[in-house]
């Protein structure tokens, strides 16, 4: 079984999988050694450790050699956040899409804001398009990607998270995602409708206020992502054994 048709699987089983997102290879192993089933970037994780902010300013090129060399030290599938696909037009996605494949990913997210000062929300009839149009690639070149689809009514805050989400969802499974990812969603209710709204598998991301993983089992989630926050709370051990490595003259914090 190839890792696109494990990862693809993995989506299908009756208990949601958690993927360990990682930041290098160092940690990407670790995360398969602790036996978890998948692993892949977050943006935000990635960009941060290589000295740049999350958004699309991390340079492709960066992006490309760091993901080559994280999947080649797995041995479990590894997707990758493209975050609005580091272009604006389909064919610059899907250029993108087949570099990545080569690169050895199982999977990437692709999301429907595009990055810039304020991050805003393409029209659904526009992207609806983009992802017509990858998925007609990816089908045609027999590039085997697991498409996961990302929209972000909750993550920007919105109002009517809910009815934009429900109405985009829809369209994004018409036109060729295999997957549906909405970061930010934390009401258990809200939940259930997403996943009561469309076939494909839902993915949900750590945030305070998400519910158990027993809760979202029965709630019908296949995925759950870390997003940035393991990431974060690593980094945040760093800067207390830094200061107390500081403070008390000696290296007994890390001994």
């Amino acid at each position: 079984m190839t890792n696109f048709e494990t990862f693809s699987q993995l989506h299908r089983q009756a208990d949601p999988f958690l993927l360990a997102n990682a930041w290098d290879a160092h940690s990407a192993v670790l995360f398969e050694a602790s036996g978890y089933k998948a692993t892949g970037t977050s943006s935000q994780a990635l960009a941060t450790a290589l000295g740049y902010t999350d958004g699309e300013q991390l340079p492709f090129s960066l992006l490309l050699q760091s993901v080559k060399k994280m999947a080649a030290s797995v041995g479990i599938p590894f997707t990758t956040d493209l975050e609005g696909g580091y272009s604006r037009s389909i064919e610059g996605i899907t250029e993108n899409i087949s570099k990545l494949y080569d690169a050895g990913v199982a999977g990437i997210n692709l999301e429907d804001t595009v990055p810039g000062i304020a991050r805003s929300l393409q029209p659904a009839d526009v992207f609806e398009k983009i992802i017509a149009g990858v998925a007609n690639y990816t089908s045609r070149n027999n590039v085997k990607i697991f498409l996961n689809i990302r929209t972000d009514a909750f993550l920007l805050g919105m109002p009517n998270a809910v009815t934009e989400t429900l109405e985009r969802i829809k369209r994004y499974e018409l036109a060729g995602a295999d997957g549906i990812f909405t970061p930010c969603i934390t009401l258990s209710n809200d939940i259930k409708q997403v996943v009561q709204e469309t076939r494909l598998p839902v993915n949900v991301m750590c945030m305070p206020g998400l519910p158990g993983f027993d809760e979202l089992q029965a709630l019908g989630v296949k995925r759950i992502s870390m997003g940035p926050f393991f990431f974060n709370k690593v980094y945040e051990n760093i800067r207390t054994l830094s200061d107390a490595i500081a403070g008390k003259k000696d290296f007994s914090a890390i001994l």
